[in-house]
């Protein structure tokens, strides 16, 4: 077995973590093999009880073909490979695998995360319709979660502008949620890129959206924030996306609406305040000469 599949296989195992995953990930890469019984014990720090469980995991039939059935439908590409994005690579807490449909080779070019609020009203349409099209013109690739509200805005926004976009979702690339997005999700997949650390059959546990947000934080070279409530999870990804030394943008929204006091937040903690489109073409100037 090669240590690519190890690695994809060690992935579908249950209850073994991002944590986990990332030091056998690190062993793979310094030893360049396969780890010994004991040694992998020994890398996740396993009680004789939990070790024989993932050992039975790792030789059972079924997860080979959990792992064959996974390949018919997606690509795969392992935080082993040299084609792993490298934004992902040096991210917090990157993911070990990720599943895709699409165009890998989009997170290559400059990409802007968008996030929001599910119940995003006209305004964000409206700001996000001025905002993006001389960005997406620029061939600058847009981020977001395939949610409702801001995040299919962007999404639809800018497949209308024949333009890449790229969809990180929290179930396996089989499900869609929520599922009224799901032929959006087909279009995402089949003209830009769609990714999941999740393999077919998982479903939208609650867990997933955080864990799915620390990957756009760590794909895009700059997020920016269209409308979120107070401790919403798009102020928590554009958090994760600082944390990542990325560009925080956000529009300003009226002081009067619930749904824009976390984008007047972070731009009063520091956030840059966008209100036309060069001020987002601005953080990519490096990159488009």
């Amino acid at each position: 077995m090669d240590l690519r599949t190890f690695l994809m296989l060690l992935h579908l195992c249950e209850g073994i973590g991002n944590a986990n995953e990332l030091r056998v990930a690190a062993f793979l890469r310094i030893y360049q093999r396969l780890p010994t019984k004991n040694e992998l014990t020994q890398v996740l720090k396993l009680t004789p009880a939990k070790s024989h469980k993932l050992i039975a995991q790792l030789e059972c039939a079924e997860l080979v073909e959990q792992l064959r059935a996974n390949l018919q439908v997606s690509q795969v590409v392992t935080i082993l490979d040299e084609d792993y994005p490298l934004k992902l690579r040096e991210s917090f807490r990157p993911p070990t695998v990720l599943f895709y449909q699409g165009k890998l080779a989009l997170l290559k070019k400059p990409c802007l995360a968008i996030v929001g609020a599910r119940q995003a009203d006209a305004y964000a349409l409206e700001a996000l319709t001025k905002l993006l099209k001389p960005v997406l013109a620029k061939e600058i690739v847009t981020i977001s979660g395939l949610a409702k509200g801001v995040d299919a805005l962007c999404h639809q926004l800018t497949l209308a502008a024949n333009q890449s976009t790229i969809g990180v979702i929290g179930t396996g690339l089989d499900s869609a949620y929520p599922r009224q997005n799901r032929n959006l999700q087909a279009k995402v997949a089949k003209a830009g890129l769609l990714l999941s650390e999740y393999p077919l059959g998982a479903q939208p546990l609650r867990h997933h959206f955080p864990e799915r947000n620390r990957i756009i934080a760590g794909l895009c070279d700059s997020i920016l924030v269209v409308e979120a409530r107070h401790h919403s999870g798009s102020l928590i990804t554009a958090n994760l996306a600082l944390q990542n030394n990325r560009n925080v943008l956000a529009v300003p929204g009226e002081i009067t609406n619930d749904i824009s006091c976390g984008c007047n937040e972070l731009i009063a903690a520091g956030a840059k305040l966008v209100s036309k489109p060069d001020d987002i073409l601005a953080e990519f100037a490096n990159q488009l000469i």
